[in-house]
């Protein structure tokens, strides 16, 4: 009888998943939104399960698929890593996944290698956007370093999240701070598994 290695129930995907083949480099990612996504969906804490958070208050959309890392909580010691915090945002770590080939539905998990990020605060809260590349990917797998990508693209994302959170006549209260590379993003997954395992203990 073959052994059996996986479970006949369905993994929380931010408890139940694994954190990836080789982080803070190769790490999983659960999508939870696409750049085909007018509605703000996101995993719900208790239950593990894609819930509608809210429509997007504007046209903006993510320009690529969007999603978390498992395992990881923005805590204190990624609020240390941005000095205009006070706190992490309580949530996992957030990634945005380059993709050659259009990935158009959610609650896929996928392997991304991570090459910058995007600090930003919502608040006085820490709230970085890690950026990676789908590894196998023909076209972005052999990118090691957020300078190996177009910049129109990196600036792309900046712009979503500076103002995916504004309506009409509002303004946001997200602030970007600065865009980083392979070995800061790399800190801040570290961070995150840490403050992770302090909050919710080692798998």
């Amino acid at each position: 009888m073959p052994e059996r290695n996986f479970s006949i129930y369905r993994p929380h995907p931010w408890h139940g998943l694994s954190i990836g083949p080789e982080p803070p480099s190769l790490v999983h990612v659960y999508v939870e939104i696409t750049p085909f996504d007018t509605l703000k969906y996101e995993v719900d804490k208790e239950t593990g399960y894609l819930r509608l958070d809210r429509p997007q208050q504007s046209s903006s959309v993510p320009p690529t698929p969007y999603g978390f890392i498992p395992r990881t909580y923005c805590g204190p010691r990624v609020a240390a890593l941005s000095p205009e915090s006070k706190a992490g945002d309580g949530d996992p770590l957030d990634v945005c996944v380059f993709s050659e080939r259009p990935i158009n539905r959610a609650e896929v998990l996928l392997t991304g290698r991570i090459v910058g990020g995007i600090r930003t605060t919502d608040r006085d809260e820490a709230d970085d956007k890690l950026i990676a590349v789908l590894w196998n990917d023909q076209l972005w797998g052999s990118a090691r370093e957020l300078s190996e990508l177009p910049e129109a693209l990196v600036d792309r994302i900046r712009h979503y999240f500076a103002t995916y959170k504004m309506g009409p006549g509002s303004s946001s209260s997200v602030t970007v701070r600065e865009v980083y590379g392979r070995e800061r993003a790399w800190g801040v997954v570290e961070a995150a598994s840490a403050d992770y395992q302090e909050s919710f203990g080692a798998p």
